[in-house]
């Protein structure tokens, strides 16, 4: 008989009843268990640096600064936070009761789901494998991982340290790609978190309405940045590039997508984003050490399609130039490609920045909101009355104005999407909460038994009643004294 080669779905539910079985014996509820595993998180972002910065280095040519701040850094942030607070989270919350249930109490107790799978994504594969399981293993869940096989460095350098670090009777690491991923989500889990795209999101979601399990989906689109005129240019460039080309070369779901802008102040922005980008990455940006690669040649493929395009080649105003051989895209501005391009249908995630124009600045927004929700949305702007109607107005996972895509270093805020951008919502607290049940609990003694919820049913027992869950005291008062109304 031939030697069994891969991971299939025998043992996808041989993994699940393992982790199952561990869950079951309450281990991983206690605060203790959850401390010492998020110290082990903590611990393996502290020791192994050097690995992690060449693994990503391997996986994406993504620059050791970007790495140590936006993966390890943001990481280890995670950790600590979850630690510190963790106590507080887990303490059961008093709730309120009414006169309907007097006498008693009541509190929301927060209960772990139980087996929970994480689908973890390529662009930021340190960071988006473990900051879900820092929120998991809080909440007390027993946790399956499936780093991406775009990042096969870091999916390795992952399973061998959570296998060093963290408890592996509770916490595990399957790597793999198509056939591995189908394998886990034809099982039952308590809950399912995936970072990637809207298509694969779909068949996510899918697999999960087979067993009613609950999904966090965090999906991208097109992250819009209007930049409105009267503003520090100089400023609002940084900021744009730093969280388009800053961000993995593009590569991250909340990069800006698009910029829109008037027409009149279109050619003041496109030359304060050459000058910036010239300060930042040099006259001949390939060969820059602060750029990332594209992840592998079917996505340099597909974002040379987007600007080879014959709509869309002649529209290039800044960059353009490629490295096929390396995956190398220089950053690269576009302007007014039309709205029925491939470059406007779908997420862009590279290195590639349209800029539309339009006649007055509130004219972005009516071409925003014809669009799908977008995960994160931008807005430059001094102007107070824009700002208040960017806030009410532009429906978003989350929006930033005059900056761009920090709002995902704020912990006490939650960062999901909205629409086909995602559903959902994690970080800091939220993410406790994500990988949580709030389960209402109502304490009652035996004292107190009042008849009037007891057959046989009369009508001053009925009186009584309505008045009790209408809350009306007077109503109360009638009842009990058999009063009617006048």
């Amino acid at each position: 008989m031939a030697a069994k080669v891969g991971f299939d779905g025998g043992d996808a539910a041989a993994l699940v009843n393992e982790l199952r079985a561990s869950f079951a014996s309450s281990k991983t509820r206690s605060y203790e268990w959850r401390v010492s595993q998020l110290n082990g998180l903590l611990k393996l972002a502290t020791y192994h640096e050097a690995e992690i910065v060449d693994a990503l280095n391997s996986d994406l040519s993504k620059p050791e600064f970007e790495t140590l701040i936006y993966e390890i850094g943001m990481l280890k942030s995670s950790c600590k936070l979850a630690i510190k607070q963790l106590k507080s989270w887990m303490k059961p919350v008093k709730a309120k009761t009414s006169i309907t249930t007097f006498p008693s109490s009541a509190e929301i107790v927060s209960e772990p789901l139980g087996v929970v799978l994480i689908i973890s994504a390529w662009n930021y594969p340190f960071l988006l494998s473990l900051d879900p399981v820092v929120g998991a293993i809080a909440a007390g869940n027993a946790v399956v991982l499936k780093p991406s096989e775009l990042a096969p460095a870091t999916s390795s350098l992952l399973a061998k340290l959570l296998g060093e670090y963290m408890d592996s009777s509770s916490v595990r690491v399957v790597e793999g790609a198509v056939a591995e991923t189908s394998a886990l989500l034809e099982q039952k889990w308590d809950k399912i978190c995936y970072t990637g795209n809207g298509r694969v999101g779909r068949i996510v979601m899918a697999s999960a309405a087979k067993h009613l399990t609950p999904v966090l989906l965090e999906l991208g689109g097109k992250s819009p940045v209007v930049v409105d005129s009267g503003i520090n240019l100089q400023v609002a460039s940084r900021r744009i590039i730093v969280g388009k080309w800053g961000c993995n070369n593009g590569q991250a779901c909340i990069s800006p997508d698009y910029i829109l802008t008037t027409k009149d102040f279109a050619s003041k922005l496109v030359d304060a984003l050459k000058s910036e980008l010239e300060n930042f990455y040099g006259k001949n940006p390939l060969q820059s050490k602060d750029l990332s690669r594209i992840v592998n040649s079917n996505h340099y493929a597909r974002l040379t399609k987007l600007l080879d395009e014959d709509k869309v080649s002649g529209k290039v105003i800044h960059g353009g130039e490629r490295d096929t051989s390396n995956l190398r895209i220089a950053p690269t501005i576009l302007l007014d490609v039309p709205q029925d391009s491939l470059i406007m249908q779908e997420e862009i995630f590279g290195p590639l920045l349209p800029i539309i124009t339009v006649d007055k600045i509130e004219d972005s927004f009516d071409l925003i909101t014809s669009g799908t929700k977008p995960l994160a949305a931008y807005l430059f702007t001094n102007n107070q009355k824009l700002k208040d109607h960017f806030v009410r107005n532009i429906s978003a996972g989350g929006l930033v104005i005059n900056d761009t895509t920090i709002h995902l270093a704020v912990p006490s805020l939650p960062f999901g999407g909205v629409g086909e951008s995602g559903m959902g919502a994690y970080h800091g607290k939220f993410s406790f909460e994500a990988f949580s049940h709030k389960k209402a609990v109502v304490y009652r003694g035996f004292s107190g038994d009042a008849s009037v919820r007891y057959p046989p049913y009369t009508k001053g027992k009925l009186s009584l009643l309505k008045a009790l869950v209408g809350g009306s005291l007077l109503g109360i008062i009638r009842a009990l004294f058999g009063w009617s109304k006048a």
